[in-house]
């Protein structure tokens, strides 16, 4: 089984897990029976590490990180590799796949411009 997890920084504000708890819906009404999961560095439940362990509970092999940052700084850069190097090394078994930050994402950075624009 394959799985998503969403990765994004966190906050104790209950309004700013809206939009990515949105995408994780909408990813599933595209994709029926898609396993994704949201996951946040800090502030907000459930931590990267404790997302991982339920999928891996639920039988995913093969896990998709994506982290939904549009800056490149010192968490996706630092923090993040860091968490993966250790979700790696406790889930040996597991195929990680590491997507580059959202910001990064040539259709992602157009999508932006063109609301800017609108």
């Amino acid at each position: 089984m394959h799985a998503t997890l969403l990765f994004a920084h966190g906050s104790r504000d209950p309004a700013w897990h809206q939009p990515l708890l949105n995408i994780a819906q909408r990813m599933g009404e595209l994709s029926p029976g898609t396993c994704v999961r949201c996951a946040f560095l800090e502030l907000t439940q459930p931590d990267l590490p404790s997302a991982a362990a339920e999928v891996v509970a639920l039988g995913a092999s093969h896990i998709t990180v994506v982290p939904m940052f549009i800056g490149v700084g010192k968490h996706a850069r630092q923090d993040l590799p860091v968490l993966m190097a250790s979700l790696k090394e406790t889930y040996p078994q597991v195929q990680w796949r590491l997507k580059p930050s959202a910001g990064e994402e040539p259709a992602v950075i157009d999508l932006l411009a063109r609301l800017a624009l609108a």
